[in-house]
């Protein structure tokens, strides 16, 4: 009897979890379409950013390396 109180336990605190992690979905302020685009502007415009100076310090690097070479 103790392994299905244990069960029924377990199973309540997993629906329990769901129902509130709905409520606190439920209290989340999404973004307006303006403020996603904006927000994506901005990721793309860095991670083009952080490649171009990653590259620009690849070819640095490799122009060092070919030199000791």
């Amino acid at each position: 009897m103790d392994v299905l109180a244990k069960m029924k336990q377990s199973f309540g605190s997993f629906f329990s979890f769901f129902g509130d992690s709905w409520g606190e979905l439920k209290k989340v302020r999404w973004p307006s379409r303006k403020e996603l685009i904006s927000y994506t502007v901005v990721v793309i415009v860095t991670v083009l950013l952080v490649t171009v100076y990653f590259w620009g310090l690849d070819i640095g690097i490799s122009s060092l390396v070919e030199l000791v070479v």
